[in-house]
């Protein structure tokens, strides 16, 4: 990123830019389609404004995975139990229900496998974390089996290959894991 420091107005001008590539996105449908010429006008910017701040529109897509991220991995956010887990998942699902269509955008091209594999394992370390103590057998393995079949789950979903919406899913990834964790 351009910018190095990121002062009140700096933020604010990044998350019009970033606003505007969601709704840019999920009208358009695909990446390739935008340019930074209709973005800057979206977000009522110039076009130097926003090479201010990104080089490309990949930039605005990393920086927005990369808060994902930071959701995911808050290290303010400790869980020590299977209900702190449970409600982990709900805040994963939640975000996803809130960016539904521009993660459905995001997500579904192979390049962001990288991506959801990283989510995944931030996710997996954080529930290990939370029952290591617990005397689980098989743990790591059991973790394993559960959030890679979380994770190809969440890419049929979003692939819409899936019968299954984000609510169904939750529901079921709840059920999995106190069955096979109890």
């Amino acid at each position: 990123m351009k910018v190095e420091c990121l002062n009140s107005s700096s933020i604010k001008t990044r998350n019009k830019i970033k606003q505007a590539f969601v709704e840019l996105i999920n009208e358009k449908k695909q990446l390739n389609k935008i340019t930074i010429k209709e973005l800057a006008k979206k977000a009522d910017i110039t076009r130097s404004t926003f090479y201010t701040h990104y080089d490309n529109l990949y930039q605005v897509v990393e920086e927005y995975k990369l808060q994902t991220i930071e959701l995911l991995c808050n290290e303010d956010l400790i869980l020590t139990s299977k209900q702190d887990i449970l409600n982990y998942f709900d805040n994963i699902f939640e975000c996803l229900k809130k960016n539904n269509d521009t993660y459905k955008q995001l997500l579904t091209a192979d390049d962001s496998l990288l991506f959801l594999f990283k989510l995944k394992d931030i996710a997996s370390i954080k529930i290990y974390n939370a029952l290591k103590n617990n005397n689980i057998e098989y743990l790591d393995l059991t973790i394993s089996f559960l959030m890679n079949g979380i994770l190809m789950e969440i890419i049929k979903y979003y692939r819409n290959e899936s019968n299954y919406n984000l609510d169904d899913l939750l529901i079921n990834i709840k059920k999995w894991f106190n069955k096979l964790l109890n």
